[in-house]
């Protein structure tokens, strides 16, 4: 896969330097200094923040990567003013949106008022906080279609990530008190924002100057690039909030403290579908040029290739955190407190699973002249979603809203995949993931039996022997069936240089 293949290990490094960073802040900084009820906080805070970027953005980042192919002009940087547009249209949206937030105070404090009074006194902070995440994360898309993710990449995964452990350890010796706490969590994505804005306009020589002739000259590009930005605001308006509404459900019937340990679980079960974001990072623009093009072999085979190795390689990640699951509860400061989410990681890293395996299905509708479909499919989601929570967190606490968010996600890729396959003659599938599909669930099973048949009195040594086993049996069937040709020769290449 060439390009894609080399920015992505570069980006998958960085993200698991990041990763490196966000076990220590999770595992040995926030369960040991901060109580639950302070985790959740930080929790519905980012969330409440993200939230308001999705829909701020007015979809700026999916419409830079699916437009930037008509606006580029390798002859001249000013890519015909396509970057002045990626500054002003969140700017106008932050604004709206802001708006309404503020206007939407009395409702969430009466929703959230019970439980949770504490993410009430700082409902504001979500404003600044949001503003800097938003900018950052379009200078990220930015530096994306520039073919330049590693560095925006490192600046997300790493340097976020370390001054988001420096504010908790400031905070957890008390030289900060919880209103500088948060608001140097608002600091933090400032410092972000601009590292990202400096790099894409020092590394990409890009110009943020307004090319009317161009418009002028191309007004049915300019009335499509303004369609699908009133898609994807409509799109975001339901899409982006699924995913987080298990979140604000606990937090407002379950209360911070459990907002707290479901953080936790979701932090351990994000980390399977970490190699989605980089690979998906460099493969958009990819995959958007190739359906520009009305490539549709180029563009199923591109589908094909990145949904196959995410299967395999975040199932192996999903099986390696399932072998441990004990063991991490174990070492976890306060482990007791977080272990009754055990089944809620496995459910939540299904989930994820799902997403790694299925989301460039999505990108690749959002993409196409069929993208309409997805504002119907995002409304589902979020409907199937809210009747879950509301039907499953009374019945099963935590692991209902986990299981609410892996049976929406379900449905939801369902219904897109149909779609794709069906207008667009794109498929996901391929005989390799039926391969991965049994050679996954029968570890699964394996392990299951090996606890029940096999126990050992040391959680470390049962850990250590289960890894060793199932995980190398993982790795050393996986590549005698050649179940994925690009890892294979990644691995061969690399143990040829080491030699």
């Amino acid at each position: 896969m060439g390009v894609i293949a080399r920015q992505s290990i570069r980006g998958t490094i960085a993200t698991y330097i990041g990763v490196a960073i966000g076990f220590v802040t999770t595992f040995f900084v926030l369960t040991r200094f901060l109580t639950t009820e302070e985790i959740g906080l930080t929790r519905v805070l980012i969330d409440a923040a993200t939230l308001l970027v999705g829909l701020a953005q007015l979809g700026t980042s999916s419409a830079i990567i699916r437009f930037f192919p008509y606006f580029k002009d390798d002859k001249d940087t000013n890519h015909h003013g396509f970057f002045f547009w990626t500054i002003v249209i969140p700017l106008l949206g932050f604004i709206v949106f802001a708006l309404l937030f503020v206007v939407c105070r009395q409702g969430v404090e009466q929703w959230f008022g019970d439980k949770s009074p504490l993410f009430v006194d700082y409902y504001y902070f979500v404003l600044p906080l949001a503003f800097f995440m938003l900018y950052e994360t379009v200078f990220e898309s930015n530096a994306n279609v520039l073919m330049r993710i590693v560095v925006p990449r490192v600046v997300r995964e790493v340097v976020v990530r370390i001054g988001l452990l420096v504010c908790y350890l400031l905070y957890a010796f008390r030289i900060l008190s919880m209103d500088g706490f948060v608001i140097s969590l608002c600091a933090v994505y400032a410092a972000a924002s601009v590292i990202n804005i400096a790099y894409v306009c020092i590394v990409g020589k890009v110009s943020f100057r307004l090319d009317s002739p161009f418009l002028i000259s191309n007004q049915s590009l300019i009335r499509s690039y303004s369609r699908y930005t009133a898609f994807l605001v409509l799109s975001a308006l339901v899409s982006i909030m699924a995913p987080m509404l298990s979140s604000f459900f606990v937090t407002a019937k379950m209360g911070l403290n459990y907002t707290g340990i479901f953080a936790i679980a979701t932090y351990i079960a994000v980390v399977v579908s970490i190699p989605y974001r980089s690979l998906n990072s460099i493969s958009s623009p990819q995959l958007a040029s190739a359906l520009k093009e009305n490539d549709t072999k180029q563009a199923e085979q591109l589908v094909k290739q990145v949904s196959n190795n995410l299967f395999l390689i975040c199932g192996m990640i999903f099986l390696l955190i399932w072998l441990n699951i004990d063991l991490i509860f174990h070492i976890l400061p306060n482990g007791n407190d977080y272990a009754v989410a055990k089944q809620t990681v496995f459910i939540l890293g299904l989930s994820q699973l799902f997403l790694s395996t299925f989301q460039f299905s999505v990108t690749t509708l959002n993409y196409g002249r069929f993208y309409a479909y997805s504002l119907f499919f995002s409304l589902l989601l979020t409907v199937v979603s809210v009747v879950c929570n509301n039907y499953f967190i009374p019945l099963y606490g935590m692991d209902g809203a986990a299981l609410s968010n892996l049976l929406s996600y379900a449905l939801y890729f369902a219904f897109v995949i149909a779609i794709v396959w069906g207008k667009m003659h794109i498929s996901p599938f391929c005989k390799q993931q039926l391969i991965s599909l049994v050679l996954f669930c029968s570890l699964l099973l394996i392990n299951r039996l090996w606890l029940h048949y096999l126990p050992m009195e040391s959680i470390w040594l049962s850990s250590v022997v289960r890894t060793i086993v199932l995980g190398g049996a993982f790795c050393l069937i996986a590549y005698k069936m050649k179940i994925s040709t690009e890892i294979n020769a990644l691995l061969r290449s690399f143990f040829l240089q080491r030699h």
